[in-house]
């Protein structure tokens, strides 16, 4: 397997592809960066010069036959996967792939309510109806845990029309569920296990991490390659299972994937995949070190909690990602995102989220330890110049929805604006998130409640940035007339 695993098939076909002299009359129209110099300078030759079209010794993504097909062959391979499909339109792209090809329209999903956007908007355009676990919350934290079992158990015999069950795996925490046992309920049950990996591309590669979805037994798995994989923003995978069928899935893929497949993205996902499959172990094995030294570091300054595998309880926290640097913030009477910013207005240290009370600093193979000193260091500084009382902080970053029609029917039902204080008690036609990490706080068929909308109003007086309203201000709400 490992012979194997050497080649990178879509990076050698460019190889040779940069050899040959090939005049080219077709698109892209920079014509190898020749039309577009400052682009050219910016980006270097060797970049724009295999920024390319499809053709014959380049393969097609949408019908792949050689050198992606290979590709693809491999990555399966490296993943255990039965078979693994190019994405060039970000995890998003595979995540609506996977709900797409299992749910038609009215069919049942189960899922945990914490969810990436881009599970609901595939439910706006299927118009599955998604059946919600409501995730455990830790009071402590304030952030949702996974789905316990008999929560999944209960929503299962209730629901025994259901077509699918999607876990997070894990999530952005790092926080994963009991993915093997609720595979083999949604299997006994008839349904398909479905796992959104945008954050655990490493769990295929690292000693010690937690179970993988196709090691799980899982039917289909989104894979964020550009999280901690190493390629390009905007690659991923969508791995299978043996009981998919994959000329199916390549279909609804091509419903919405470019046609014009970027081969930087393709080729990056190539070379990321053979460097994880030579050199997976080791250099994951750095990434917990690395993370466990900045957590005793952290939580040895005073005020932050940087938590980890301690939060484990057999069930609704299965098992941690201990790659994940997760710090809560609130005891020093800071929300998340006030350190958010403070760290990179006064350190320039771009971490990947502040929310209402944790920070998240990702950390994959590109890391350093003098990075993670110089963090702790100006943690320490924003604690000793910044602390105060965190008397009436908010204490939950997940609000419980209350589900009133399907995204689909909300999303394009008669829609009037009022603002955003007059939604209370209406139905909410659109979305509402803090982006990162992308959780809707409304979505589209949910109440606006007491609750939420101090939330939003909350999260945007700490400086979160809203997304997803059609008012960029958020000054109004669309809700159903």
């Amino acid at each position: 397997m490992l012979k194997r695993q050497r080649r990178a098939p879509i990076y050698e076909a460019l190889q040779r592809f940069r050899e040959m002299r090939v005049v080219p009359f077709d698109v892209p129209g920079h014509k190898r960066g020749r039309g577009n110099p400052e682009l050219t300078a910016f980006l270097g030759e060797k970049c724009v010069g295999v920024d390319v079209n499809s053709m014959k010794p380049l393969d097609n993504l949408c019908h792949p036959h050689s050198v992606i097909r290979e590709a693809e062959q491999l990555a399966a391979e490296a993943f255990r996967a039965s078979e693994a499909f190019l994405m060039v339109g970000g995890t998003t792209s595979s995540v609506q792939t996977m709900i797409l090809s299992t749910c038609k329209r009215g069919d049942k999903i189960i899922l945990p309510r914490n969810v990436h956007k881009s599970v609901i908007n595939a439910l706006v355009l299927c118009g599955a109806i998604p059946v919600y676990v409501n995730p455990e919350l830790n009071g402590c934290l304030g952030i949702s845990l996974g789905m316990r079992r008999d929560q999944v158990k209960k929503a299962i015999e209730r629901n025994p029309d259901a077509v699918a069950v999607l876990v997070n795996n894990p999530t952005y925490y790092g926080i994963c569920s009991d993915l093997r046992a609720i595979v083999k309920m949604a299997h006994e049950a008839g349904m398909k296990c479905l796992a959104d990996e945008a954050h655990g591309t490493h769990f295929y590669f690292g000693n010690g991490l937690p179970v993988s979805a196709m090691a799980a037994g899982a039917d289909m798995a989104a894979v964020s390659m550009h999280k901690s994989g190493g390629s390009l923003t905007q690659s991923s995978f969508l791995l299978t299972g043996p009981n998919v069928h994959a000329g199916y899935v390549r279909q609804i893929i091509n419903l919405t994937q470019t046609t014009s497949g970027s081969y930087l993205l393709m080729s990056s996902l190539d070379i990321s995949r053979r460097l994880l499959a030579l050199h997976g172990r080791e250099i994951f094995h750095k990434v917990v070190d690395m993370a466990e030294y900045a957590r005793q570091e952290i939580n040895d300054i005073g005020g932050y909690y940087a938590f980890g595998r301690e939060l484990m309880n057999g069930d609704s926290v299965f098992n941690f990602d201990t790659t994940k640097l997760s710090v809560h913030t609130r005891e020093i009477g800071l929300a998340g995102i006030e350190v958010y910013d403070i760290l990179r207005d006064d350190y320039d240290i771009q971490i990947e989220f502040g929310d209402i009370g944790n920070i998240l600093a990702y950390l994959s193979m590109g890391d350093r330890i003098q990075e993670l000193e110089r963090l702790v260091s100006a943690l320490a500084e924003i604690r000793r110049r910044y602390q105060k009382d965190p008397a009436g902080m908010l204490t939950e970053e997940f609000v419980e929805p209350e589900v009133v029609i399907s995204p689909q029917g909300a999303f394009y039902a008669e829609k009037e604006s009022v603002p955003l204080e007059e939604g209370l008690g209406r139905i909410c036609s659109e979305f509402v998130m803090c982006y990162p990490p992308g959780i809707p706080i409304l979505a589209p068929g949910e109440r606006i409640t007491e609750a939420i909308l101090e939330h939003i109003q909350y999260a945007k007086e700490k400086g979160c940035s809203m997304t997803g309203s059609e008012d960029l201000e958020l000054k109004r709400i669309n809700v159903l007339k």
